[in-house]
């Protein structure tokens, strides 16, 4: 089968490029000719001129638009596969899917189809106005990008989008990360029949090296939302207790006072990223935000190491709750209780053991690579020799 798999690049490489190369990389193990139209949007904010090209493309693209059909007509694909589309490649491009009968699958990595930012955030807090109001334009009132002209450019775009219907009449499946996000989706008035759950993975290896960590870890970009001020805060009342923080710093106001316990590593990879997850006793997310699905749970759990998350979002299903947990959830935002979950689980080292052997047991049922492809590959046999039966039986 041969997969066109769309995708507008972030500035920097995030988690959601992370997850596209990884896509690729297991579709073309299991022998599918994976084609490309990618665009970038790296660098070209930096600049007034890339604002204001960013700001329209993301309405309607002209060159996505033109883009998107000259791949079509290139690749001949059996199937789209639609990842981020803003702003360059913009959601105009999908009628000339629809155009030329090809078969689109979004992946659906965040909450951008309800919510302008697609973050369901505001100010640093979960938020679902646009979403209960049925638009988008309280994005605007309540500037929610901190800049007046990019929530606008952020709402327009997405009004355009539901106006002339570029996702409802295009889009033949929406692969959802999480429950979450595809109950959001029934609310907004997406068709539930269309809607899948296909969650990230990994390559999982065949065990894991089990020993006695030496610190509580969190890895992720070092910010408010991600409720590293909590975990900063947990840290200060517990001097006996060793924290390490790995990732790129994004809110430097957080850092400036630093507990003597808590250390910064910076952004990790490779072998070094290896060791980090290794010598951790546990991992701790405190994010203040739903996110979408965390891949340090899964890279933790590589590990056998649990994690403590907020019982908000994806992490209620990821994490789980009762015998099955692979961790433990707080209250949101609370503080006090975050602290109870670390101190107690900090002082249980049998627990500690139990629930990363439980995190990595549920890895491999649900999360790996090989689990997670046979989801893609039903929902692709369905669109494209689904499509084809019913249009010989015409």
């Amino acid at each position: 089968m041969k997969i066109l798999l769309a995708h507008n690049n972030y500035g920097k490489y995030s988690g959601e490029e992370a997850v596209v190369d990884k896509m690729v990389t297991m579709l073309t193990a299991h022998g599918h000719d994976v084609a490309f139209y990618r665009r970038t949007t790296e660098g070209v904010r930096e600049s007034i001129v890339g604002k204001v090209e960013g700001f329209l493309s993301g309405i309607y693209s002209p060159s996505g638009v033109r883009g998107m059909r000259e791949a079509l007509r290139r690749e001949r694909p059996d199937v789209v596969n639609v990842h981020n589309l803003y702003p360059f490649i913009s959601p105009a491009a999908l009628f000339e899917c629809k155009k030329a009968g090809v078969p689109v699958v979004m992946t659906v990595h965040n909450f951008r189809l309800i919510c302008p930012t697609g973050l369901f955030m505001r100010d640093g807090m979960p938020c679902e106005t646009c979403l209960e109001r049925g638009n988008e334009w309280s994005c605007v009132r309540y500037n929610c990008e901190h800049s007046r002209l990019k929530s606008l450019g952020y709402t327009l775009r997405n009004v355009y989008a539901r106006w002339t219907g570029a996702y409802r009449k295009n889009v033949d499946a929406y692969a959802c990360i999480t429950d979450f996000q595809r109950q959001k989706l029934i609310v907004a008035g997406y068709d539930a029949q269309k809607i899948r759950v296909i969650p990230n993975f990994l390559t999982i290896p065949q065990s894991y090296q089990s020993g006695v960590g030496k610190y509580v870890a969190f890895c992720g970009r070092i910010s408010r939302e991600k409720g590293v001020d909590l975990i900063l805060e947990v840290a200060r009342r517990n001097p006996d207790i060793p924290f390490k923080l790995a990732g790129e710093i994004r809110d430097k106001e957080l850092v400036k006072q630093i507990p003597d316990n808590c250390e910064l590593v910076g952004y990790l990879s490779g072998d070094t990223l290896s060791q980090f997850y290794q010598d951790a006793a546990f991992f701790v997310m405190a994010s203040r935000w739903y996110e979408g699905f965390p891949m340090s749970i899964l890279e933790a759990a590589c590990y056998g190491k649990p994690t403590i998350g907020p019982a908000h979002g994806g992490f209620t299903e990821i994490i789980g709750a009762g015998e099955s947990a692979i961790g433990r959830l707080f209250k949101p935002n609370n503080i006090d209780d975050l602290e109870r979950q670390v101190v107690s689980l900090w002082h249980a080292p049998d627990e500690m053991a139990r629930l990363g052997h439980m995190a990595f047991d549920k890895l491999q049922r649900e999360y790996s690579s090989e689990v997670v492809y046979k989801k893609w590959d039903s929902l692709f046999q369905e669109l494209v020799y689904g499509r084809n039966q019913s249009e010989t039986k015409r």
